[in-house]
């Protein structure tokens, strides 16, 4: 409750100064140029310093990024035009100060810069372990990798899955995929077949690591959750080959109806939102609802527009996961580590 309330207070605060900022650039507020242009820079000054600790640490998302170049650059131009267009030494001493507390706050926004490293096409925390084996890989284990959304969207990471222990004893991988809906598939496949196609991955361990029953039982989760997946593309399927074969069209019209309405199982709609269904799923949807189905906390996502629960707006970015409390980076520290276990063995 904590946190969507502070999310409606941020998101409003957000509205209210974009409407001001837009009457401001239009001419519609009656406060005179220097005095209104002082009170919209000081207000995203104030809101972005209330921020900037978040805004720092989670640089590796583009909404962070946008949410401090984009007032700084409102800020500079806003500040600056104060200095020069008031005859008021005190207002322009204040749009002064506010210039220049524009300009310290971009110099530790580039300072900050050097926390991160660029990895495809955004920002990772420097010093993680890109591209481990898959023998370092554990149950439990978010795999976060590069791929063709996170190319579209011009992050570092873009796609989700799970690793979990297979009931063999080998390790596999759940998620959710747009052509094929719920999957599980071998994860020394998937990590090879990645690196084939140049693509790169990162791992988030839990930060309290899954016992051996916990593990087990994550498998069986998974399982549920393909099984549901399955029965729900099937009923949806048939639902819709009934609609589509009492259409008055030609068979040959129907078929190609058909195919090109068929279910695969993934969650289009949540693509776009953060809502998620109970039985059809994005990849990072699929990973929270087996973490949420284990009992695992993480972070709360998708909460949607002035954090009320709908989704709206607020679609689940697997970069965000980095910055989740509930799990850890895994860094070049647990790559030497890693390396030493196997060289002593």
């Amino acid at each position: 409750m904590y946190y969507r309330l502070m999310k409606c207070a941020l998101s409003a605060a957000y509205a209210l100064l974009i409407c001001l900022t837009w009457q401001w650039f239009w001419g519609g507020l009656t406060w005179g140029l220097a005095l209104s242009s002082v009170l919209v820079s000081g207000l995203w000054l104030v809101l972005t310093r209330l921020q900037m600790r978040h805004l720092f640490r989670t640089y590796f998302d583009t909404l962070s990024r946008l949410q401090v170049l984009a007032p700084v650059m409102i800020g500079v131009a806003v500040s600056g035009l104060a200095v020069l267009a008031s005859h008021s030494l005190i207002l322009r001493a204040v749009a002064g100060l506010e210039f220049f507390f524009w300009g310290y706050i971009y110099m530790l926004y580039r300072r900050n810069r050097k926390n991160y490293m660029t990895q495809g096409h955004g920002p990772l925390p420097a010093g993680c372990w890109v591209n481990p084996p898959a023998q370092a890989i554990a149950a439990g284990d978010l795999i976060l990798t590069s791929g063709r959304i996170a190319n579209r969207v011009h992050e570092s990471v873009g796609h989700g899955e799970v690793a979990i222990r297979l009931k063999d004893g080998t390790m596999g991988a759940f998620s959710s995929y747009m052509k094929k809906g719920t999957v599980i598939n071998p994860l020394g496949w998937l990590t090879s077949a990645w690196l084939r196609r140049g693509e790169h991955y990162v791992i988030l361990r839990l930060s309290e690591p899954l016992a051996d029953e916990r593990a087990k039982q994550m498998t069986a989760l998974a399982e549920v959750m393909w099984a549901e997946n399955e029965s729900w593309r099937a009923r949806i399927n048939a639902r819709r080959a009934r609609i589509i074969n009492w259409l008055p069209l030609p068979r040959s019209w129907r078929s190609w109806l058909a195919e090109r309405t068929r279910a695969t199982g993934y969650d289009w709609l949540g693509l776009f939102i953060g809502a998620r269904a109970g039985d059809h799923w994005t990849c990072i949807g699929a990973c929270l609802e087996l973490y949420r189905r284990l009992g695992i906390k993480t972070h709360r996502y998708g909460t949607g527009l002035l954090g009320l629960g709908t989704g709206l707006f607020d679609p689940i970015m697997p970069v965000r996961f980095l910055a989740d409390p509930a799990f850890r980076l895994l860094t070049d520290k647990d790559r030497e580590a890693f390396e030493v276990s196997q060289t002593a063995a």
